[in-house]
């Protein structure tokens, strides 16, 4: 049986969180960065999905312990909008090419040319961004949870926005989820996440595109109980090198915590 742990557990023998590395990005915003390891060693970039952070995706659930133990450098980032980077409230400033240059900014400012990339959900959906963008610099990629259209598609805005507003109950099941997610991590912003969650949809060419996909090795990671499964199974199928691994008895929101995940990540990270 599976023994992992949720997202929102934290046991003391996880790896701390360090203090937090401002970069400005260049639309003036501070985004946070967290750095792990031996500068000599080959790095991981892991990026966390909606209404998550690096220390509730990647350090509590284990990630980062399991990267550093079998021998990676870790860079993390907590997306803007979200944990202790700058959440501004205009949905412009939400864009898929505006997350996926964040990243891009990171690596630059960090000095490092390659790096294996982590995503899950939103993480992952701007991963398909980078790993295409960034193709010579990125040699192989993670993307759990990834979906095939919209992200947070299934939000719905209008109610979240009479809540956030009004205080008025939200009654979409998934929408609840939503809510249930952003309220127990520490320091979110509900007008902030509205914010993401409208931008994303004005993005342009938001789907992930079949014809584009990216020619690198990438594993795709889905839990076997998350509505998205089919959809992220068919954007694996069309990758070159694509490779698709089901978390059993995950779902969407408590899939990063799987022991199998970080398992069949690692051993896809570490091939050559």
């Amino acid at each position: 049986m599976d023994d992992a742990v949720p997202a929102y557990v934290a046991l003391p023998q996880l790896t701390q969180l360090p203090d937090p590395q401002f970069i400005m990005v260049g639309d003036g915003l501070r985004i946070a960065t967290y750095s792990w390891g031996d500068i000599a060693d080959p790095v991981v970039v892991v990026v966390h999905g909606f209404a998550s952070s690096t220390k509730d995706n990647w350090v509590a659930t284990g990630w980062v312990r399991d990267l550093l133990a079998a021998g990676y450098r870790v860079l993390g980032l907590d997306q803007r909008g979200h944990g202790a980077s700058d959440k501004p409230h205009d949905p412009h400033d939400y864009t898929i090419r505006e997350l996926a240059s964040d990243v891009e900014a990171v690596l630059d400012t960090y000095l490092v040319d390659e790096a294996r990339y982590v995503g899950y959900s939103l993480g992952a959906r701007v991963g398909w961004e980078v790993v295409q963008d960034l193709a010579h610099r990125i040699p192989r990629a993670v993307l759990g949870g990834v979906p095939d259209g919209i992200p947070l598609a299934r939000l719905n805005i209008d109610q979240v926005r009479a809540y956030v507003d009004e205080g008025t109950p939200v009654t979409d099941p998934v929408t609840q989820n939503y809510i249930a997610l952003t309220e127990r991590v520490a320091g979110n912003d509900l007008h902030a996440l509205l914010a993401i969650a409208g931008g994303l949809r004005a993005s342009q060419t938001i789907d992930p595109d079949p014809t584009r996909a990216p020619a690198q090795p990438v594993l795709f990671a889905t839990g076997s109980l998350d509505a998205i499964i089919e959809g992220s199974k068919a954007l694996a199928a069309a990758c070159p090198q694509g490779r698709f691994v089901e978390i059993p008895g995950r779902h969407h929101f408590n899939a990063p915590g799987s022991r199998v995940f970080r398992q069949e990540a690692l051993a896809f990270l570490g091939e050559a």
